[in-house]
């Protein structure tokens, strides 16, 4: 009986939308998170009688035909981009960019990886960093006696020193865009790395080349609606529960086949 089978994918899928909605509930304060979105597709047909088949002599062919679905398959599980509301910290190094782009980071392999949290540390030799350590890159080095941290929307980082009222240039902050950022890979930690799919990373200065711009003191927050994860976590279970009761209910009809006498 394929109603079994198919109610089983059916499961499956309503299965890996909870697990998608938990995964973006567990992420509603993580800085710089956007939300996840489970995509289903149908699965092949059995092809019982194909429309447009001659069904008899005269010529007269079936205008639909019999096509019975075997079923549902995860088709991704892809990220919506969108600005999330920008949240005043206060500290010289928070940073958010409003609008498109990612900052860039050095990984301890040399590989670079691209961020969205804004979240900055300063080592024990005086460099931008993450909060997991990573460099920012282009490196840019804080000198010990300066007093204060100034970021402008440009990226442009100045130092101020208690002898001088001028700030001093330390270097200025890129951000990288991608043709497709939806095809960026997830590693962890607030990271994504570059695929085949979303392109080479296109550096360029905050505020150009459709980039957004930075902001000094803010952080970005999620983009995650409670309220919409919740009424969709609802959804899913009323799904998984309608399927389970299809193999319920395909389970009876077999026993009853099998205790015809």
């Amino acid at each position: 009986m394929r109603a079994l089978k198919i109610a089983a994918t059916g499961m499956s899928a309503q299965q890996l939308r909870v697990e998608t909605i938990s995964n973006n509930l567990a992420n509603m304060n993580t800085t710089g998170y956007n939300a996840r979105r489970a995509e289903f597709a149908d699965l092949h047909y059995q092809q019982v009688s194909r429309a447009g088949t001659v069904n008899a002599s005269d010529g007269t062919v079936l205008p639909t035909g019999v096509q019975l679905g075997l079923g549902v398959r995860p088709s991704a599980v892809t990220i919506h981009l969108a600005q999330g509301a920008l949240e005043e910290t206060g500290n010289d190094l928070d940073i958010a960019i409003e609008g498109k782009g990612y900052l860039e980071v050095t990984l301890p392999s040399g590989q670079s990886a691209y961020t969205r949290d804004g979240s900055l540390k300063r080592s024990a030799e005086g460099l931008i960093v993450t909060s997991d350590g990573h460099t920012v890159a282009p490196e840019i080095v804080i000198p010990t006696d300066a007093n204060s941290i100034s970021i402008n929307a440009a990226g442009e980082v100045y130092a101020y020193f208690s002898d001088s009222a001028e700030g001093q240039l330390l270097g200025q902050f890129s951000v990288a865009g991608f043709t497709n950022a939806k095809g960026l890979e997830a590693i962890g930690s607030n990271l994504f790395q570059e695929t085949e799919a979303s392109g080479p990373a296109l550096v360029s200065t905050p505020g150009e080349d459709g980039l957004g711009t930075l902001r000094q003191g803010y952080l970005e927050a999620s983009s995650v609606d409670a309220v919409r994860e919740v009424t969709e976590l609802i959804e899913a279970q009323r799904g998984y529960e309608m399927n389970a009761k299809v193999i319920s209910a395909a389970d009876q009809m077999m026993g009853a086949t099998t205790q015809i006498r």
